[in-house]
């Protein structure tokens, strides 16, 4: 009797754990160090809560438990490569997310074809990631240069406009002014500059900016890209306003937006700010962020939460399988539910479709930083973003 007892026990068991329960291993393969490690943490804390949301606190997907792997790339393609294949093929990762800097994330993309294996990009945004350079085992759910500059564009492109840039000479600058002047219909362009991410003197980058613009007619703007350490915002302290030059750019992490503050009225586009999304996801996270660090979620945190939905949402679709073919045929052409609200990922390119926010910065004495206004939120259907791959 004790032995029928114990096997209808175990065939009870049985059905309510799947047969093919199983870890779905999860590599986070970022910047954890080095000199985007500011945004690095926010996407690290921002995945966790995105898997966390998404399976409703119990990190299981189809009885399948969620297992994050952490892997640090230190910001550098060679070990970026590295870090990821290990990945792969020692810790057995299913799925990989990350990294944080463009120029990495490029190393990464030709290990994801070779292991046969999905890499979701946040938040790395050069168009080079979902454009030439692009496979097929690559989804992004960060935005990228176009989107970027597209947004931007519907803030500056304006007639009488004169605008010269200034960015980091790597991917993400110069992908970033490349998309920014393919844009523009109306403005024009006179100058790009480009200075080494290490720059912290601005004087000589800013004399050309000024020499470019000053005896231009009408509205003149300097539009910074720029990443990271460094804060090429001290060109205002070279008073470019004697020659009528404003200064411009998109959003970014909250420290960087305590020079904002400078700048009141200032106009650009950003990618995420925690005051601007009224939606059921965004209120959990700045009630939830608040709730566990006692601040609110930042740029990268909305990114990296907007992953681990994303991850979520694929293997349910899946029913928990992670065989790669199964995840590319669930993702290509997958909306979900975002702090953004609803991202698609475009079958064509794997890039996640999603709005932008045309901003005006307003100085509010109970914040530290320049608080970016919504002027107007920049959907899906508003920006005509270019596919850039070869498929």
């Amino acid at each position: 009797m004790r032995l029928h007892l114990l096997a209808a026990a175990a065939l009870l068991c049985a059905a309510i754990v799947p047969a093919s329960a199983k870890d779905i291993r999860i590599a986070h393969v970022y910047d954890k160090t080095g000199p985007l490690e500011a945004y690095a943490k926010q996407t690290q804390v921002g995945l966790q809560m995105g898997l966390d949301y998404a399976t409703g606190g119990t990190m299981t997907v189809n009885g399948n438990k969620l297992v994050l792997i952490e892997k640090d790339t230190q910001g550098k393609p060679d070990v970026a490569k590295s870090q990821l294949a290990a990945a792969y093929a020692d810790d057995k990762a299913d799925i990989a997310v990350g990294p944080t800097g463009s120029g990495v994330a490029l190393a990464m993309l030709p290990v994801a074809e070779e292991y046969k294996k999905i890499l979701l990009v946040e938040p790395a945004v050069a168009d080079a990631i979902t454009g030439d350079k692009w496979n097929r085992y690559i989804f992004r759910t960060g935005r990228n240069s176009s989107q970027d500059a597209i947004s931007n564009a519907v803030a500056l492109d304006k007639a009488g406009v004169t605008i010269a840039t200034l960015a980091q000479d790597y991917a993400f600058g110069r992908d970033g002014v490349k998309a920014f002047r393919e844009t523009l219909k109306n403005a024009k362009i006179v100058h790009e500059e480009y200075l080494p991410t290490s720059t912290t003197d601005f004087t000589a980058g800013a004399q050309r900016l000024f020499d470019a613009l000053k005896d231009k007619p009408g509205r003149k703007i300097i539009f910074i890209i720029w990443a990271g350490a460094g804060n090429p915002f001290k060109i205002a302290d070279l008073d470019p306003k004697r020659y009528g030059i404003e200064i411009a750019t998109g959003g970014n992490i909250l420290p960087a937006m305590v020079a904002y503050k400078n700048f009141p009225g200032m106009e650009g586009a950003t990618y995420y700010y925690f005051g601007i999304p009224k939606n059921p996801v965004n209120n959990w996270l700045v009630a939830e962020h608040y709730k566990r660090y006692k601040t609110p979620p930042d740029f990268f945190t909305a990114g990296g939460m907007s992953a681990g939905i994303a991850l979520v949402e694929a293997l349910k679709k899946t029913k928990g399988d992670t065989a790669t073919e199964k995840l590319i045929t669930a993702m290509e052409g997958m909306s979900f539910e975002t702090p953004k609200g609803k991202m698609t990922f475009r079958a064509e390119d794997h890039q996640a479709l999603q709005s932008m926010y045309h901003f005006k910065i307003k100085v509010d004495p109970a914040f530290p930083w320049g608080v970016p206004e919504l002027v107007h939120e920049i959907g899906i259907d508003e920006m005509k973003l270019p596919i850039r791959n070869k498929r």
